[in-house]
Parts: C-alpha cells; sequence; structure tokens
C-alpha cells in the first residue's frame, strides 16, 4: 500500500476549506432562492454585469502585473 504524501495537517485544513466551500454554495443558493419575489430594473441589471466585468478585469489586470514583475526580476 502506498503511503499518503499529505500530512494530517494538510488533509484537515483541505477538509476545512471543502467545508467552507460547501458552507459558501449552500448560503449562495438559499439567498438566490430567497430573492425569487425581487424585480430588478434593466439598469440594475446592467450596472450589476458591469461590476462584474470591472471586477473581473482589475482580477486579470492584478495577475498580470504578478506574473510580469515575477518574469522580470522586480519582486525581491
Amino acid at each position: 500500500m502506498k503511503k499518503s504524501s499529505f500530512s494530517p495537517a494538510v488533509i484537515l485544513t483541505l477538509v476545512i476549506l471543502l467545508g467552507l466551500l460547501v458552507w459558501a454554495g449552500w448560503y449562495a443558493i438559499g439567498a438566490w432562492q430567497a430573492m425569487t419575489g425581487v424585480h430588478m430594473s434593466p439598469l440594475g441589471w446592467f450596472f450589476m454585469i458591469l461590476g462584474a466585468v470591472v471586477t473581473f478585469l482589475l482580477g486579470a489586470g492584478l495577475m498580470g502585473l504578478v506574473f510580469y514583475s515575477s518574469r522580470h526580476d522586480l519582486d525581491r
């Protein structure tokens, strides 16, 4: 039998993180279903989509800067 390459601390951390992910999904689904009667105007949808796009672009830009600085040895 092959021995696991993970220590007990790593396994415990992964179990806790997986539990938090399941809890967050459960909470998000419950919140989404609780808002079934809420109606949002087209302007509200526009700004929600705009916020998601801007957040994604900001995250992608920051990750690009991290990779750029790592490749050019700027993160000492």
